[in-house]
């Protein structure tokens, strides 16, 4: 289903006429393209020839028009060339992004046939062309996708694809959780790295951890998984120990407000084997979360709530929802000897997390180090 941010409001047919000049010939619906709004974008409908074959996104009257002016130069078509522009039309605040491949796909289909059939300069076979828009115009909005067949041995495929943001650098100390059941993931839609690194992502080992159990080169996991991350299908959440610290976060709102989210929760955090978990008992124990409370310290506080509820996959799930956030350790040296050489990781930009990936060393180890040195300071945020 498309949505609303890319709805096609109309489709049109636009050409030139000898003698009438740049005209509407087809549009689905009818009379979408007022007179006056025509008049105003004609001259980026059927185009001077610098801007022919080329994408044009123009705004008008509330509307915004996107197509592709085609010329085909030939001494058979009167004037020596054949102009036209099959466009699609939406609302003015429309992202229109995601529709350009269509147009231009379309301007490359009616091109070819062209070429192939004198389909457009053909008055018969350029009639066939209303009830393509009427389909198009459907499918693309019902289903985001469309084949049609034009005659024998052509036929349009069209896929409307969604734009995505460019997901976050992947760091090494990452942890990569399905956002979806595992066992609906295709392996063999991918490529052979994220393959081979597939059975190490179950939502507790860190990048890190997942490049030297599946033998894969530390880079190379980290663009698989970027790559996951970009289509939606892992999400990153920080590597989780007794000793974190977290905190809720106003999201946390939504778990008595929203019946779904309160289902995919129980379901998600309740022990295998044990009766469903209550949402009271999940509530308090996100509650429970607080700046100087430790996963340890929630585990004996609750003990009587943990008996229904993973508590892993409590946290894993409050962070995958941005219900809960995590409390980081920031170390910073606050008096260096000036004759040493400047602190790499004691910045206060750098998070426990990272410190221990980088150095190979444990957390404890890394609280032993700091708690002996008087000149560094650790920082919550």
């Amino acid at each position: 289903m498309m949505s609303m941010s890319t709805r096609i409001g109309c489709i049109f047919f636009s050409e030139f006429h000898p003698t009438l000049g740049p005209k509407i010939t087809y549009q689905v619906p009818e009379e979408y393209i007022s007179r006056e709004l025509f008049d105003t974008v004609q001259v980026y409908i059927i185009t001077k020839p610098e801007l022919q074959n080329k994408l044009i996104t123009v705004t008008a009257m509330g509307k915004k028009l996107i197509g592709c002016p085609v010329c085909i130069e030939h001494k058979k078509y009167s004037r020596n060339a054949l102009l036209f522009n099959l466009g699609l039309v939406c609302d003015a605040q429309t992202n229109t992004c995601a529709l350009e491949p269509i147009v231009k796909k379309l301007s490359g289909y009616l091109t070819t046939l062209e070429l192939e059939s004198g389909f457009i300069s053909n008055e018969e076979s350029k009639q066939k062309l209303l009830p393509i828009m009427s389909t198009l115009l459907e499918e693309l909005n019902a289903t985001g996708a469309c084949t049609l067949p034009i005659d024998e041995s052509n036929t349009i495929h069209l896929k409307l694809i969604q734009q995505r943001k460019d997901p976050p650098i992947v760091q090494e100390y990452d942890v990569p959780v399905f956002t979806q059941c595992k066992d609906h993931f295709i392996k063999s839609q991918w490529d052979l790295t994220t393959q081979q690194i597939l059975p190490y992502i179950d939502g507790f080992r860190h990048i890190q951890k997942i490049s030297a159990e599946a033998d894969v080169e530390l880079n190379l996991v980290r663009i698989a998984v970027q790559n996951l991350l970009y289509y939606g299908i892992v999400t990153l959440v920080s590597i989780f120990q007794y000793s974190n610290v977290y905190c809720t976060t106003p999201k946390v709102q939504s778990l008595i407000d929203d019946k779904s989210i309160q289902e995919e929760c129980l379901s998600y955090v309740t022990k295998q084997g044990q009766k469903r978990a209550s949402l009271r008992d999940v509530f308090q124990l996100y509650c429970g979360l607080t700046p100087g409370t430790t996963v340890r310290d929630l585990c004996s506080r609750y003990s009587q709530q943990l008996q229904r509820v993973d508590e892993r996959r409590l946290i894993q799930f409050g962070l995958m929802k941005s219900l809960i956030r995590r409390l980081q350790k920031y170390p910073v040296k606050v008096i260096r000897d000036e004759r040493s050489r400047p602190p790499r990781l004691y910045t206060g930009c750098h998070s426990y997390d990272e410190i221990c990936c980088k150095t190979g060393i444990s957390y404890q180890e890394l609280d032993e180090r700091l708690d002996n040195d008087p000149n560094i300071v650790v920082c919550w945020k």
